[in-house]
């Protein structure tokens, strides 16, 4: 894939960096500036971070809303200011050696859909600023509950004081905050000593690439580009034929009575499975929402 197309990379991010770290070396490594990530990941986590390259960034909003999958080391006895081993440590406890069956009994109380209070650390904005920066002027304010799903919560390890976990959850999810209730629960505080977003949507941290490896490639960077279709492979698909694509990629609405009875976001293809765009569909019409194709490619000539 040329470095001029428009693409995704799957990099497993290393710790100590910032979301907006690894970008700003991917940026310098390409010599693109249209550059931007697809989920935000803690300075302390590691794991799958998609990187949007060129005009992928237009489709991040499709590849954060995805489940998360990650592998994290809950410490109990240590209450954190931030919920986790980067923060202060405000409250320490000793931890009795709870029985499995205890901590499993109260991990039910995060399964299935709930309400999370999210931590004063976070990016979340009340009245335009950020929590963090009212955290960090010692401002400690009430914080609205959200809804999140957590499909499976397992544990995967149980060392006392080191609690391993397994979280699948929605977008959105704090596991820091799912390690701060969990020890208030158990009387004894705790926080997220370690973090690995292992998947996020179809994206697996099996198949990323490291940052090093990355920049090793040097020009031959783009061989790691996921393309957009293969990066919206989680919407299903819709084939135009050649008349529809030129229309479409026009930015036309389309009367499609054939379409698969599914309403909403469509990968739209046109001959040969080119990719065309995003469409969304409603009552049998298909209306353009992100074009990424030229359309005199699908201009019939007379």
């Amino acid at each position: 894939m040329s470095s001029n197309k428009p693409g995704v990379l799957n990099i497993d991010k290393p710790g100590g960096l910032t979301s907006h770290d690894v970008v700003a070396r991917v940026r310098r490594l390409t010599g693109i500036r249209r550059v931007g990530h697809a989920g935000t990941l803690d300075p302390m986590a590691t794991g799958v971070l998609l990187v949007c390259v060129g005009a992928a960034t237009r489709i991040a909003s499709y590849l954060q809303q995805g489940k998360k999958v990650y592998e994290t080391v809950v410490r109990l006895g240590e209450e954190t200011d931030t919920y986790d081993a980067e923060g202060q440590c405000i409250a320490e406890t000793m931890v009795p050696d709870f029985p499995l069956e205890v901590i499993d009994r109260n991990l039910d109380a995060f399964r299935g859909d709930i309400l999370q209070t999210p931590p004063m650390y976070s990016a979340i904005k009340k009245n335009g600023q950020p929590l963090y920066k009212l955290a960090r002027a010692g401002k400690v304010i009430e914080r609205p509950k959200r809804p999140i799903t957590i499909d499976v919560i397992q544990v995967l390890d149980w060392k006392n004081p080191d609690l391993t976990l397994r979280i699948t959850c929605s977008p959105g999810t704090y596991i820091r905050s799912i390690a701060h209730d969990l020890g208030q629960m158990l009387g004894v505080g705790g926080h997220v000593h370690s973090l690995r977003r292992v998947a996020s949507g179809s994206w697996r941290v099996e198949d990323a690439v490291t940052l090093a490896a990355l920049e090793a490639a040097g020009k031959d960077w783009p061989r790691y580009l996921h393309g957009l279709r293969a990066a919206l492979a989680m919407l299903p698909v819709v084939v135009l034929s050649m008349d529809q694509a030129y229309r479409f990629a026009l930015g036309q609405r389309i009367a499609f009575p054939e379409a698969p009875v599914i309403e909403g976001a469509l990968r739209v293809l046109g001959p040969s499975e080119t990719f065309i765009g995003i469409g969304k569909l409603r009552d049998g019409i298909l209306s353009p929402h992100k074009i990424f194709a030229d359309p005199t490619k699908f201009k019939i000539k007379i």
